[in-house]
């Protein structure tokens, strides 16, 4: 799946957009220890005199000393974290400091494109499914408690809509510290406004944090996406084409407000393909929907259901609308 040039130079300026700018506060860092502690820009000095020596033995096949120039600069590197520290700063504090380790911004790690050249390209493809301004104000740092009650209980479970939601949160969090081990998906199901989608808003910005690619659609957009990729001409359409490719390999699918969507057998069989074409690819999905499971089941066929109980983490979220809470408060979390 190629991109277009002119999108293949907009991801690869980015990249250059911010290795310039961490460059540029790597050198503001630097004036400033330095200013600090003086000694640290003749320990510098001294590491790279040595390295320089280091290197002109190597090209010229003289490998004569180079355990003793290697164990000085060993010391050199010491004393140098030594006085950061004893100024106050962490040890890396004079290093580069990329947002992606595994490239160095480049977007490339061992010749392969980076893991976060693909949230890159989705990024640009559909541009929703950048949600970093939504998650600056829905993350896990600002879900509020407040508003699931302690006496409303759910009586198949016997517990209160506060402590179902405490619950669900902690099977959130260990679903995000097993990412990476372990495949998993979760299907949140509860009536509007009890926060689904709030919830995987929490999720979406832990693993977006962790440089996980993450694609995040409303069913009707998912759908629309979908019916696009089927039935319109390939060059008509190369980025529906595209995204389309993407929604089967990201690391997180995140399908919101299912069951609002106009149902009809061709959504039947595009929900029963994705799911279980991320299921054989091992890629993990989070669903949310306002429909009982019941009624999801014969709105979706008993094909898909089977396939979502027997692969999915099922959560019912209990609780009062909070939509309705918030503007009776006049806001709040």
């Amino acid at each position: 799946m190629a991109l277009k040039n002119t999108q293949y130079d907009t991801i690869m300026r980015a990249y250059n957009r911010r290795q310039l700018d961490h460059k540029r506060n790597q050198n503001a860092r630097i004036s400033e220890a330095y200013a600090a502690a003086p000694l640290l820009s003749e320990i510098d000095a001294q590491i790279a005199v040595l390295s320089v020596r280091k290197a002109k033995r190597l090209l010229s096949g003289d490998d004569t000393a180079l355990d003793s120039l290697k164990d000085e600069i060993a010391v050199l590197s010491r004393k140098r974290t030594a006085v950061l520290k004893a100024n106050g700063f962490p040890s890396d504090y004079l290093d580069m400091h990329y947002t992606c380790p595994d490239c160095l911004d480049t977007g490339y790690a061992e010749n392969v494109k980076c893991h976060c050249f693909k949230q890159a390209v989705i990024d640009l493809l559909y541009t929703q499914s950048n949600i970093r301004d939504i998650l600056e104000r829905e993350n896990f740092q600002t879900f509020c408690y407040d508003f699931y009650s302690e006496t409303m209980i759910n009586p198949a479970t016997g517990h209160s809509a506060l402590t179902t939601i405490r619950q669900i949160v902690a099977e959130c969090k260990q679903f995000i510290h097993n990412f990476d081990e372990i495949c998993e998906n979760i299907f949140l199901y509860g009536d509007t406004g009890v926060g689904k989608t709030f919830l995987s808003h929490c999720i979406a910005n832990e693993l977006l944090e962790t440089s996980h690619s993450v694609i995040y659609f409303t069913s009707f957009e998912l759908f629309d996406l979908f019916s696009k990729a089927t039935f319109q001409r390939y060059d008509n359409d190369k980025e529906s084409q595209q995204m389309h490719t993407y929604i089967f390999d990201c690391d997180l699918l995140i399908i919101d407000d299912l069951g609002t969507e106009l149902t009809n057998s061709f959504v039947s069989s595009q929900l029963f393909l994705c799911i279980n074409e991320r299921l054989l690819r091992k890629k993990s999905t989070l669903i949310s929907t306002n429909l009982s499971l019941d009624v999801f089941r014969d709105t979706y066929s008993e094909r898909t259901f089977s396939r979502i109980s027997s692969n999915y983490m099922m959560r019912k979220v209990i609780g009062d609308d909070i939509r309705i809470k918030k503007k009776l408060s006049g806001g709040g979390a």
